[in-house]
């Protein structure tokens, strides 16, 4: 640039500033990750808000249950619940739960130990006799990959009360109890097809088990590979699921309620209430549910 130029471009020497010059500062905090295992004992209760043009569909759900403590706790500006996959609104999730992460964002506080956790775990268990938390605890960034990894690479166990066209005989029950690695071809449920992508997908079946009750009612026992339509399996969805219960034992069949019986991740590890007084808490919480309003889980759980 030649000094004519420059000239041109600016005065010398420069003109007096008439604005002060100003700078904002914003400090934000890394993500924290809190991890845990959920129980939903609700038939009526969905996984996450179910909000339809703009009007919700049903009151509560899940994640809400389990994240409002936590964001009261951690006050973060922003929040993404995940789970190692998801249940149905009308299916129950058992035994040891579905684990589960809260990705906290820019949170307010970040130090806890893990009796403060106890302490968040025995609040969010005091919401609701629909859902419970177990193992709740703050983990790295690296461990939620577990999570990920375990929506498709692991089995599931489920147990189904279904009914029959027809009573089950001891010579079903054998030929179920002999199936192992069974393959399935799924294409997208009818019920699903609004939402996800039509395909046909190969899942496999490891190993079944049936146990009779009354007249047509059976309950039956299943462990799967992640990602199995099982309500499909059983009632076929007008031939989209093969083979499928009706046409293993040649007559009709429809599943009438669904339990998730132990999705199995490794994950996160299981915590040792070493805090008497939570431990405490804790139980007196388990003896209401299990006394009070959820005689019905127990009526249904398997022994």
């Amino acid at each position: 640039m030649t000094d004519s130029q420059f000239e041109d471009c600016t005065t010398c020497p420069p003109s007096m500033p008439v604005a002060e010059c100003s700078c904002e500062i914003a400090c934000t905090h890394e993500p924290v990750f809190v991890a845990g295992r959920y129980q939903k004992y609700s038939r009526v209760l969905s996984q996450t808000p179910w909000i339809v043009d703009g009007k919700r569909v049903m009151e509560g759900s899940v994640e809400e249950l389990i994240c409002d403590p936590i964001l009261s706790t951690f006050r973060p500006a922003d929040h993404r619940f995940s789970s190692s996959g998801r249940e149905d609104v009308d299916v129950r999730t058992l035994g040891l739960g579905r684990p589960f992460v809260v990705e906290l964002i820019d949170p307010h506080r970040y130090i806890f130990s893990q009796e403060d956790m106890a302490v968040l775990q025995q609040k969010i268990n005091s919401l609701s006799k629909d859902v419970q938390v177990r193992d709740l605890q703050i983990v790295s960034r690296g461990d939620t990959n577990i999570l990920k990894e375990g929506e498709t690479s692991k089995t599931k166990s489920y147990s189904a009360e279904c009914w029959c066209e027809r009573p089950l005989t001891e010579a079903d029950i054998a030929k179920l109890a002999a199936i192992k690695d069974l393959v399935l071809q799924q294409k997208t449920p009818l019920r699903v097809l609004h939402r996800r992508t039509a395909a046909t997908r190969e899942r496999l079946i490891h190993s079944l088990s049936a146990k009779t009750f009354n007249k047509n009612i059976f309950k039956l026992f299943l462990c799967t590979q992640a990602g199995t339509y099982i309500k499909e399996f059983v009632h076929g969805d007008f031939g989209r699921t093969t083979p499928n219960m009706s046409e293993l034992l040649g007559v009709e069949c429809d599943i009438i309620n669904l339990d998730v019986e132990s999705v199995d991740v490794d994950w996160p590890p299981k915590i040792d209430l070493d805090n008497k007084m939570t431990s405490l808490m804790l139980d007196e919480k388990n003896n209401h549910l299990h006394e009070g309003g959820s005689q019905e889980c127990q009526d249904n759980e398997v022994s």
